[in-house]
């Protein structure tokens, strides 16, 4: 019964104090009660309580006693102490207590109680509760316990109120919330909290104290899996870097508190702290060899954040490898990374089906491990890196896009260096921009925790060796004509005299014709280069001329090779050929779409007709500028000096216009008449552009397949047909175009290549646009929702940004469309 004796007089006084707190009206006992009840809380050699009542009260009624003083908050007593007395009594007992209780009991009544002066008190309280440091003390506290002496369930709902307690205060106080509760600035106390928490730990396993870190390892875990790793890393991240640089006490305890983070919380802490350290040293220093005892560690390090994950900066790419490689026992699983990395930088089907971004990070993370090899890990793995470098640099030349190709072959090159195979390097030819010469820097290593600022090139750009050679060069050859020198010099021999040559000139053709019997018969380079410098421009002159051999000169340029290297060869051509097609459409679009899929042509040339065709589109599409004739092109000064007796009505449009030009006005309103109206020229001749060009494409000639292995003209193909869909907006076809190029593209609309899906999004966005609203409901009501469902898949799941962002567009057009039929139907049914 002795044992028992504290217990009850803890008891049967705090239950006299609730008794006079609930009852009494006199000032002297309130006060004498609430000191009763502080008096359990002293520790100090003044208090008149023993260790074993202090111990009974915190253990059983403190929870209870803040409890009562919550339901008793609006009770007259406590309003009639004064602001000191209320600081000391009321206060004291939240401030003074277990610090886990009083923040449950504070939490709990702050979700309960309204806006009002209770609401505040309590608000009050809890600031004061965490800028006195008892985050601290919880955490400390739970430090001492070797064992768990709560049930799981308590210790859940207290990780969860320390980790929403921003939330919970912003969701009650909403625009009058304190500062210390935002959540910047509540995380940030409570990482300095957790490192004073770690501090004190080691300060007690040197005074050979045992020490626990489970709670303080969930509490870490639960803050990041929250999304709040950023704050609590950017305070704790170079504290634990200074601290275990040289005492090992620190390190123990960083390990020891990794190894209790909970595994579902792992990922969230790794990924964290390895953004905010500032090298592989310090990683290594405070997670260990982590990787080695923990299976979902060694998952994230080595595995998720270099294959799955490709948000991460170079810094990180460099932190994780260089951690595997720092240590003995963790080269293995960089070996083990190295051969995944080269399998999927190799895979074909990962380059056609990932987005670009998370290629580039495959390819920075492969370099920067090969970078870390050793000569003997480097023999050992040759032939799987020369396997991986021929098979994914096949891959990556094969792609249709121009930074994967530039990709590839920066990494070609690099790999080739680093495995110097028979002392043979390769080189490509490609533009270096900032991408390119940052994996070209990855090679370089990095010493030290701070990385060192690289240059901008990395190497000495092409242009400075140049200018440096140049000036080498001339300072040589000034030596060189030094009169003091004793080489020969050339100033004795005289010129010789050219005073009485002429320049034998060449007449350009003035006929079509003429243009097209030197373009099929002569050899002559600068005949050849007259005449299709001349041709675009008697094509538009001479119409009737251009129609009688449109076809025939079409197909000579068709075939005509860049023999002479002509500047500008590609552009002549290509602008002769889009005038012969504007001036004699029909013809000529027959020939070039029949053409398109006939045998003995190479990819370039069927590209060229796609791009010609487009341009005679875009062009028939315009409104007809006004054509000057040649009299006036040529004799141009007559528009800056006019002779008024020559043309009297021409003179005065001149003046005019140089009133209008020399006269200042503050507001001008509508002085040109409106524009003229003139007929669209493609919109007849829209379906002989189009449809001709969706024959065939199905059947794989012998030079030709194009949906095979030939996907940049199939690409190109899908982009041309929407490009006429686009341009045939109003017209009486436009509706039989689109359900057509519907039916076309719904074949291949999963299509591997990006650039072909990025064509068929394209001509969907282009239907959408272009074909009338009631044609969408009536010819195509049974392919909308399917339509829609799979520009909704595209949108959220395909790999390749500009294809979510064309789907995304697509489904906007689609529900405009769809929105404005349903109010012209509206609108006709309230008419009728």
């Amino acid at each position: 019964m002795d044992s028992l004796a504290p217990h009850t007089e803890v008891r049967v006084a705090v239950a006299q104090c609730f008794r006079t707190l609930s009852t009494s009206t006199e000032p002297e006992d309130i006060i004498s009660s609430l000191q009763t009840l502080l008096s359990f809380l002293d520790e100090g050699p003044e208090s008149r309580s023993t260790p074993d009542q202090r111990a009974e009260f915190s253990r059983a009624h403190f929870t209870r006693t803040l409890q009562f003083l919550l339901s008793n908050i609006q009770a007259d007593w406590l309003l009639g102490l004064s602001a000191a007395q209320r600081t000391d009594l009321w206060d004291g007992l939240f401030l003074r207590g277990p610090p886990e209780q009083a923040l449950l009991v504070l939490m709990e009544g702050i979700s309960e109680l309204k806006a009002s002066t209770s609401l505040d008190l309590l608000i009050s309280i809890t600031e004061r509760f965490l800028l006195s440091g008892r985050l601290a003390a919880l955490l400390w506290s739970s430090c001492l316990q070797t064992a768990p002496s709560d049930s799981p369930q308590l210790r859940e709902t207290l990780l969860a109120r320390i980790v929403a307690l921003p939330d919970l205060t912003a969701n009650r106080l909403h625009l009058k919330n304190k500062p210390c509760f935002c959540p910047q600035q509540y995380f940030t106390l409570l990482a300095s909290e957790m490192l004073t928490a770690l501090e004190r730990t080691c300060q007690a396993l040197k005074d050979g104290t045992d020490c626990s870190l489970i709670f303080v390892a969930q509490t870490l875990g639960k803050v990041c899996v929250q999304g709040h790793s950023g704050p609590v890393f950017a305070v704790m991240a170079p504290r634990l870097s200074v601290c275990t640089r040289s005492d090992m006490v620190w390190q123990r305890v960083c390990w020891k508190l990794l190894q209790n983070v909970p595994q579902r919380w792992m990922e969230s802490v790794l990924t964290g702290l390895v953004q905010a350290v500032r090298g592989p040293e310090a990683f290594g220093r405070i997670i260990g060899n982590l990787v080695l005892t923990n299976k979902k560690a060694q998952y994230v390090v080595t595995h998720k954040l270099l294959l799955l994950q490709y948000k991460y900066e170079t810094q990180v790419l460099r932190t994780v490898l260089g951690y595997l490689a720092a240590d003995r026992e963790r080269r293995s699983l960089l070996l083990q990374v190295l051969r995944a990395l080269s399998q999927a930088w190799a895979n074909p089907s990962a380059v056609k089906h990932t987005p670009l971004e998370q290629q580039l990070y495959v390819s920075k993370a492969l370099l920067l491990s090969v970078n870390l090899l050793r000569d003997a890990e480097l023999q050992e793995l040759r032939s799987e890196l020369l396997q991986c470098m021929l098979g994914g640099m096949q891959s990556h030349l094969d792609s249709s896009v121009v930074r994967i190709r530039h990709m590839g072959m920066v990494v070609g090159e690099c790999l080739s260096a680093r495995m110097d195979l028979n002392n043979t390097k390769l080189k490509f030819e490609y533009d270096q921009d900032e991408e390119t010469l940052e994996l070209l820097s990855l090679m370089t290593p990095i010493s030290g925790e701070e990385p060192e600022e690289e240059p901008e090139n990395g190497v000495t750009s092409p242009q400075e060796t140049s200018e440096k050679t140049t000036q080498n060069a001339s300072s040589e050859n000034k030596s060189k004509s030094d009169p003091g020198s004793d080489l020969d010099s050339d100033d004795e021999f005289s010129p010789y005299d050219m005073s009485a040559d002429q320049e034998m000139t060449k007449e350009s053709p003035r006929y079509l014709r003429d243009c097209l019997e030197t373009l099929i018969s002569s050899e002559d380079s600068v005949r050849v280069e007259l005449s299709l410098r001349v041709a675009e421009g008697l094509v538009r002159k001479n119409v009737f001329a251009a129609r009688e051999i449109s076809v025939q000169l079409t197909k000579v340029l068709l075939h005509t090779e860049d023999k002479y290297s002509i500047r500008g060869f590609l552009s002549l051509r290509q602008t002769t050929m889009v005038a012969l097609t504007v001036t004699d459409c029909i013809p000529v679009t027959q020939y070039l779409t029949t053409e398109f899929y006939s045998m003995n042509y190479g990819l370039r040339q069927r590209l060229d007709i796609l791009e010609v065709l487009a341009l005679a589109a875009q062009e028939l599409s315009k409104p007809i500028s006004e054509e000057r004739s040649p009299s006036v092109g040529v004799s141009s000064c007559t528009d800056l000096t006019p002779y008024p007796g020559d043309n009297p009505v021409h003179w005065r449009q001149v003046v005019e216009r140089r009133i209008q030009n020399k006269t200042k006005r503050l507001t001008k309103g509508a002085t040109q008449p409106p524009a003229k109206a003139t007929p669209n020229r493609y919109a007849p001749v829209a379906g002989h552009f189009f449809f001709p060009l969706l024959s065939n494409y199905d059947k794989p000639q012998v030079t030709f397949d194009l949906l095979g292995g030939d996907h940049l003209v199939l690409g190109r193909l899908i982009h041309t047909l929407g490009l006429f869909m686009h341009l045939a907006v109003n017209a009486p076809v436009a509706a039989q175009m689109g359900r057509a190029l519907l039916d076309f593209v719904w074949a291949v609309r999963y299509h591997a290549d990006q650039m072909v899906r990025r064509g068929v999004l394209f001509a969907v966005c282009s239907v959408f646009l272009s074909m009338p609203s009631q044609n969408l409901l009536v010819d195509l009501n049974e392919q909308l929702f399917e339509t829609r469902t799979w520009l909704a898949d595209v949108a959220e799941g395909d790999p390749d940004e500009d294809c979510r962002n064309l789907a995304i567009q697509s489904l906007v057009l689609l529900d405009k469309s769809l929105k404005k039929q349903l109010q012209d139907q509206q609108a006709l049914g309230m008419e009728t």
